[in-house]
Formats: C-alpha cells, structure tokens, sequence
C-alpha cells in the first residue's frame, strides 16, 4: 500500500538523531524536544485551499524542519509516518 496525499499535505518519516555522551557512547533513536525533522516520503499536488493557491515547494527526498505538534500520526505496513501541511513546515535542510 502508499499514502497518497491530498492539496497542501505532504507525509513524512520522523528522523531520528543519534546522542553521543561526553564519553563517546552512542545513544541511538533519542527523541529530543527540538526540532523534530523528518524526510519527506510524498508530496500532495497543492491547488486551491481556502480559496488560495497552493503551490508546494518541498519535494520527495529532502530533509525538513517541521513544527513538532502538527499532523496526524500514521501507520501502514509497519512503517510510521506523519501527514502535515505543507504550511507546518519551518525550513529545509539543505546538504
């Protein structure tokens, strides 16, 4: 199955950080308070909300800042995803 999104919402895949202590030990999947990134896995094809334009701007592949608790929680085939809009988006991680 694939989540399709509809107008101005995109869904995306939490990424989590790694935390390495002061002594160097590695602890993996801490989730910190802040900011809460993701990937984004889909990307709806905007149109006309509340009687305005939407053109997306984010697209497959790049790496997101987004507000941490906006969206609605998703799981499908074991996978758990995030679907927001794309105006809960704060800024792109550019590599």
């Amino acid at each position: 199955m694939k989540l399709v999104p509809l107008t101005d919402r995109i869904v995306i895949k939490k990424l989590h950080a790694e935390e390495t202590t002061k002594s160097g030990i590695v602890l993996p999947g801490q989730d910190k308070e802040k900011p809460a990134q993701a990937e984004v896995i889909a990307v709806g094809p905007g149109g006309v909300v509340d009687g305005k334009e939407i053109k997306m701007e984010v697209k497959v592949g790049q790496h997101i800042v987004y507000s941490r608790y906006a969206g609605t929680d998703v799981e499908l085939d074991g996978e758990k995803f995030v679907i927001i809009r794309q105006g809960d988006v704060l800024a792109v991680i550019e590599q």
